[in-house]
């Protein structure tokens, strides 16, 4: 498990959590702009990620699409944990690559010494303006603990080098407000609390053209010119800024208790309910609403030793609503003398979840298995049904149809609807195996195998129609896939499967310190966006995708290595490489992250420390058939503070960081939109942080 915490994420966090993790050992990102960035975990992002905030599932739709934030704020973190093998099997299939914890002190888990904590930090960065505000205080009294926090951050359009043909990246601007309140019943055997937490952002979309919106299929061909019953639905030029304007709710319940039930170490719950919207705005039309509104439980139960075991058995079910794919015209007005089916279309999922994982030591070797099998079903909710005709059309309709004329046409367009966008079951069972072996001085190693199943997301499954954000045309599994049907097969049949490996060599303590990771992955019925055809009609490029599966692989290293010379100096050199494969496709996987290599140098005197830290990025010469090859780059980082100790656990520390000082024009390849929203140029931002 990797953690990410104190100064080390202070330093480093931004305003997405990708940015803030990219440049760990085996993480890359997956940007969007200054508003939206996912991270890239040995070569996959969401959905083969989960997303996590103090051991709950994170509800929002960055799974759905890359321009979608991920609805955490970094500045309210305490730390970020990555976690893989057995640890992350607990989460199901969505966890195939890891999972990510955000840790948080929202729901207080104590009551502060001498009554009240806090922390307060103002920050200015040059690269983009950027204007940071964060506050956060807990008090207690008696067995109880009240926490309240927020940040604002206003940043706009982000500085790229001149030689991208312009100094800033229009549309690249971001803003946010996060607050929260909580408050706990705390005893000497654990905690139960609550919580709100409100997040509202607006940020830019980058290089985004509505020009595509016009495009269609006839067949398997992609057509992007108007014509008959297909319109273009903006109608307007594409000039304006897009923009997508987000708000997230979220009460969380969470209760952590020791010694509650005879033969039980320990009980945890987790309960959550999220409403989720973002609305996604062209200069002023709104094309298309997202909503995500889940009821989510989690009940765990760690039992004490039997025969020489301790484990946790748990489960969890969620029920959610969600709806926003394949509409972009909700500014266009309702026609007359029509009829049909009205958005918003909804996508109803219920899964039921059991786990288990159960640990043991034998000697200096200590063993992990770990299971979860879940029970998942996607159906689409009977949509809206609208009719708008003159009494002339009524009377044609009567005459044709009968006095029940309304019904019989609503009946007639809800079940070829539905028929359209069936029912999907899917069961999936995850698996891990991990033995670590404690050769003593500090140095272990660690193996771990998996089986992990994934079902297909709602994307997946039911996108039909164009994604104007990633310039494509997607068709899912479950929506008429002329794919599967030549193979006789359903969206129900695909069920991703991942076989994996993985040998960790690790050195804690003394000076040399160093970690070490190995993996292999074998993945039948790996669901991907097959390239139909690409149709430049319009000027912009746009790809017309399939979802399909095909058998991957994946393999790679990551890691680190330390030494640290003196009580205050340290050297790391660290690194990581993926290499994927579509075994029985004559193509390449897209997205996948290149080589990188670097080293970091970090001193410390009394109250004054910093880090310089160099990492070299790869050219990326294998690529997907409807990409481009990625040229290498260089980023240079540093990092200088200054802490003055006021006594009674009270500071105030001043630093400034800067990033990409070479200012180097650097393109992620993990991005959908890697050209039109290269990497931030040269920025240094200016802080300062009070805790009390």
């Amino acid at each position: 498990m990797q953690t990410l915490a104190g100064d080390a994420l202070a330093h480093r966090r931004q305003g997405g959590l990708g940015e803030t993790l990219a440049g760990l050992p085996g993480v890359h990102l997956d940007n969007f702009g200054g508003g939206a960035s996912r991270p890239v975990i040995r070569g996959q992002t969401l959905p083969r990620i989960e997303i996590l905030t103090d051991g709950a599932n994170l509800f929002d739709v960055s799974s759905i699409s890359p321009d979608h934030a991920i609805t955490t704020d970094p500045l309210l973190l305490d730390a970020i944990e990555i976690q893989r093998g057995p640890a992350a099997i607990r989460y199901g299939g969505n966890a195939t690559n890891g999972a990510i914890n955000l840790i948080d002190s929202k729901v207080p888990r104590s009551v502060p010494a001498g009554g009240l904590t806090g922390a307060t930090e103002v920050r200015y960065g040059t690269g983009d303006e950027e204007k940071t505000l964060v506050g956060r205080v807990t008090a207690g009294i008696g067995q109880f603990a009240i926490h309240a926090e927020g940040a604002r951050r206003d940043a706009e359009n982000y500085n790229v080098p001149g030689a991208y043909g312009a100094n800033e990246l229009r549309d690249s601007f971001a803003e946010s407000t996060s607050y929260a309140v909580g408050g706990s019943w705390i005893t000497s055997k654990g905690y139960i609390g609550a919580a709100y937490t409100r997040m509202e952002s607006d940020y830019g979309l980058p290089g985004h053209s509505h020009l595509n919106g016009v495009c269609h299929t006839h067949g398997l061909d992609l057509h992007c010119a108007a014509h008959g019953g297909f319109d273009d639905p903006f109608g307007s030029p594409d000039s304006h800024t897009a923009y997508i304007k987000l708000r997230s709710d979220r009460v969380d319940v969470r209760a952590d208790y020791d010694d509650l039930l005879p033969g039980f170490s320990h009980t945890r719950l987790r309960l959550s309910y999220t409403d989720y919207a973002h609305d996604e705005i062209d200069g002023d039309q709104l094309f298309t609403r997202y909503t995500n509104e889940v009821w989510d439980g989690r009940f765990e139960l760690t039992h004490k030793p039997i025969l020489g075991f301790t484990g946790t058995f748990g489960v969890q079910y969620t029920d959610g609503r969600f709806s926003g794919i394949n509409v972009e015209d909700l500014h266009v007005p309702f026609p007359e003398n029509a009829y049909g089916t009205v958005p918003p279309y909804y996508h109803l999922t219920e899964n039921v979840g059991v786990f288990l994982s159960e640990r043991r030591s034998f000697g200096a070797v200590d063993v992990e298995i770990a299971a979860r099998k879940d029970w998942r079903s996607v159906r689409v909710a009977e949509p809206e049904f609208r009719i708008d005709v003159t009494p002339r059309y009524e009377e044609l309709f009567e005459g044709f149809y009968g006095p029940d004329w309304r019904e019989v046409i609503r009946a007639e367009y809800v079940d070829s609807f539905l028929a359209r966008n069936p029912t999907a079951k899917h069961d999936p069972f995850s698996a891990s195996f991990g033995a670590t072996w404690n050769i003593g001085n500090g140095y272990a190693a660690a193996l771990s195998l998996a089986h992990t199943e994934r079902a297909p997301s709602v994307r997946e499954l039911y996108a039909r129609g164009n994604n104007l954000a990633t310039n494509s045309y997607e068709l899912g599994l479950a929506v008429g896939n002329p794919i599967l049907e030549d193979a006789g097969l359903s969206a129900e049949d695909v069920l991703e499967a991942t076989d994996s490996i993985n040998l960790t060599f690790r050195k804690t303590g003394g000076p040399l310190e160093f970690e070490v990771g190995i993996f292999y992955q074998d993945v039948d019925d790996y669901i991907f966006a097959r390239l139909i055809e690409t149709e430049t009609e319009t000027g912009v490029p746009h790809n017309f995708l399939i979802y399909t599966a095909a058998d991957a692989r994946f393999a790679g290293v990551d890691g680190q290595v330390s030494y640290q010379f003196t009580p205050q100096s340290r050297v790391t050199v660290f690194g990581d490489y993926v290499d994927a494969d579509l075994t029985n496709e004559n193509d390449n996987l897209p997205r996948i992250p290149p080589g990188r290599l670097g080293a970091r140098y970090e001193h410390s005197s009394g109250p004054l420390s910093g880090d310089v830290e160099y990492y070299h990025t790869f050219a990326q010469d294998d690529f997907a058939s409807y990409e481009t090859r990625t040229p290498a780059y260089d980023m240079l980082n540093a990092t200088l503070s200054y802490q003055f100790d006021l006594g009674r656990e009270r500071a105030v520390e001043f630093y400034i960081r800067g990033t990409n000082l070479l200012n180097e024009l650097a393109f992620a390849h993990t991005s959908f939109v890697k050209d039109q929203s290269p990497l931030r140029g040269r920025s240094i931002a200016f802080g300062m942080r009070h805790s009390f």
